[in-house]
């Protein structure tokens, strides 16, 4: 098996079949503006950065935009009119002002305001449980479902159907009991916290990747058997809606590949995730050439138009957490469960291997 290390913390197309890349250094720059282990992004987190060289006397707030594009210029902006960004030289701190100019070896502090509340209410929404005791929850999420509340969707969520269902969850106001997050698209295998204990507990396993998670997709082209995708991962540096691996610093997410079977123009492989990076294996396989079937955001154009109105007609990435097994946070027993892919994902296979 060969070993590189890519220019960009990236491998490549060309990689041959299995190759691993390199981990990130262990004192690579941090990607702070991330969830640890979400796979959701936060937008209320402090961020940090210092100043390189190269951009020595750019106005503040312009820098930062392209430093954080988490953040809009126009947010970061009204963070430096409330005195959210601070500047320090390691020996004074100042606020930063609208006439500020990034100086080269200061460090740049950004505050953002906290995120609009939301106050999430029990709703009568069917769940389907897979297990259930007193501290745990583990259920089958439908694509198409929220996991909690957010702008656009402050109701008909997941938090919204559990708070009906539990009652009082552990956790924040906005998230309460939520550990981990699949996308709105995304269906599969979750797991939820009852209790406090059991909260506390779930957080460490996921930080410390104790777990094992499997994917099912289905990928445009010829994947390859096997393969391992091990990055950076960080927002992308233009579009604040994707993330990318084709950066230079960041988090480090690996995925794991192996492709099940090939009909139709398109693959089933099954992704193994040693990281939780928001948008991970859609990531991954669409930078690689094999964008997810019916991607809204990764997807690109597809030539085959009987693969195009498949994609279309799903409507949604083809892709679901079928595996989830872990320690049980409280009994420290073994807990494994499975999800078969619903039947949009199924319809969407089987019209493909009936080309």
């Amino acid at each position: 098996m060969t070993k590189r290390r890519p220019r960009a913390g990236v491998d490549d197309a060309a990689e041959p079949t299995g190759a691993t890349v390199e981990p990130p250094e262990p004192d690579a720059e941090p990607d702070v503006a991330l969830d640890a282990d979400s796979e959701a992004e936060s937008e209320s987190e402090p961020v940090e950065a210092l100043v390189p060289r190269e951009a020595h006397g750019e106005r503040l707030d312009k820098w930062l935009a392209v430093r954080f594009p988490l953040h809009s210029r126009a947010a970061l902006q009204r963070f430096v009119e409330h005195g959210r960004v601070r500047i320090t030289d390691g020996t004074r701190v100042s606020v930063a002002d609208r006439k500020s100019r990034a100086v080269a070896g200061t460090t740049v502090l950004v505050l953002p305001e906290p995120p609009e509340a939301y106050d999430a209410r029990p709703e009568a929404i069917p769940l389907h449980i897979l297990y259930e005791d007193a501290h745990v929850l583990v259920l089958d999420k439908p694509p198409g479902m929220v996991v909690h509340p957010a702008p656009g969707h402050p109701s008909g969520t997941l938090v919204n159907a559990l708070l009906h269902h539990v009652g009082a969850l552990p956790g924040d106001a906005v998230r309460p009991g939520i550990v981990h997050r699949l996308d709105r698209g995304t269906s599969g295998v979750m797991i939820v916290a009852k209790t406090p204990r059991a909260h506390v507990r779930l957080v460490e396993q996921f930080a410390a990747h104790d777990l094992e998670r499997r994917y099912v997709a289905l990928a445009l082209g010829d994947v390859d058997d096997e393969r391992v995708f091990d990055t950076f991962h960080h927002r992308h540096p233009t579009d604040r809606k994707r993330f990318t691996s084709k950066v230079a610093y960041g988090r480090r997410a690996r995925t794991d590949v192996r492709c099940v079977d090939r009909f139709g123009g398109v693959s089933s492989v099954e992704c193994t995730l040693h990281t939780g990076r928001t948008h991970q294996i859609r990531v991954h396989l669409a930078e690689h050439g094999h964008p997810l079937l019916g991607d809204p955001v990764y997807g690109g154009s597809v030539r085959d138009p009987a693969v195009r109105a498949i994609g279309a007609s799903l409507g949604r990435q083809a892709l679901h957490a079928a595996v989830l097994a872990l320690r049980h946070p409280v009994q420290d027993v073994h807990l494994a469960f499975h999800s078969e892919p619903p039947a949009d994902y199924l319809a969407a296979e089987s019209a493909l291997r009936a080309r």
